[in-house]
């Protein structure tokens, strides 16, 4: 019997985490909700994040995620109500987009009866988002290595997060567009640099996988994509001190920002991280707020109703 309604939870997510240049992620504790039910007609609700400039048309992401789905199993849009509750800030580094795209698709794929395995899910949305290091962990969820490859297309691997790990995440009150953020960036690369990043990508997936906490201060440095988007924030380097300074096991620019996360362990030692990241914005008149997120184990989840 088809189904008529269905729900789907996706979590935020954070790329990157410093040298895992657009092959690592990590899911968060910070969910969208959108659910799609049959209808009359096409009618798209928006609460939350992003509920006066998000479209309301067939150009908006989770209705592009559906038409996907339904594209490659060679079905028509069904007529739909989307009602999205977003709770993940847009053009921050937080996933936004593969969440509406991933949530899309998801839903679709529920409502023609599961037409698809979860590979070709995350395929599909990973294609029409362009960032499998987002889409990844938000399917999968906690933190995942993602690998293209020409022959089986996208290729993950979990890494196990240490229970104890938090994630203080300062949110600049200015957005940094993914398409800006990568503008910027050299088309080039030197050896050096290269070198730098791939050392420190290995030494952040055996910190994980070891929980060797202390080794993050190193792993979690960049030299590739971080250096050159402080043309659009320039305060981020002080930040990102000011939270190692206060004691956070590393710090980060979070996918293509505007958002800054540092690791941190107890609850007091993340307050006193959120504190100091709030003190240096203050400081270098960076507006912003400051929370405490914890990685999420578990990915998106699909209620049929």
């Amino acid at each position: 019997m088809p189904r008529d309604r269905v729900t789907v939870h996706v979590p935020a997510t954070t790329a990157n985490l410093g040298p895992g240049f657009d092959c690592l992620g990590l899911a968060l504790d910070l969910q969208n909700t959108v659910t799609v039910e049959r209808s009359d007609r096409l009618r798209i609700e928006i609460a939350g994040e992003g509920e006066k400039e998000l479209s309301r048309q067939t150009d908006n992401w989770v209705y592009q995620g559906m038409a996907a789905l339904c594209k490659r199993i060679e079905r028509t849009v069904p007529p739909v109500r989307i009602i999205c509750h977003n709770r993940i800030p847009l053009s921050r580094g937080l996933g936004s987009s593969a969440a509406a795209a991933l949530s899309g698709v998801l839903a679709s794929n529920a409502l023609c009866d599961d037409a698809l395995p979860q590979g070709e899910l995350l395929l599909l949305a990973a294609a029409l988002d362009g960032h499998p290091d987002n889409v990844a962990p938000a399917l999968l969820g906690g933190c995942q290595i993602v690998v293209r490859d020409d022959k089986q297309g996208l290729v993950t691997a979990p890494v196990p997060v240490p229970p104890e790990l938090r994630a203080v995440l300062f949110l600049p009150d200015f957005a940094m567009p993914t398409a800006q953020a990568r503008g910027v960036l050299p088309v080039l690369i030197n050896r050096q640099d290269a070198v730098f990043n791939i050392g420190r990508t290995a030494l952040l997936v055996s910190s994980l996988f070891t929980g060797r906490l202390e080794a993050l201060r190193l792993a979690t440095q960049d030299r590739l994509h971080q250096r050159p988007r402080q043309v659009l924030f320039p305060a981020m380097p002080k930040l990102l001190q000011a939270a190692l300074d206060a004691g956070a096991f590393g710090a980060f620019l979070s996918g293509a920002g505007s958002s800054i996360i540092a690791f941190a362990g107890s609850d007091g030692q993340s307050q006193t991280v959120g504190q100091a990241l709030q003190a240096s914005a203050q400081d270098n008149e960076v507006a912003g707020s400051w929370r405490v997120l914890l990685p999420a184990a578990r990915g998106a989840q699909v209620l049929a109703q």
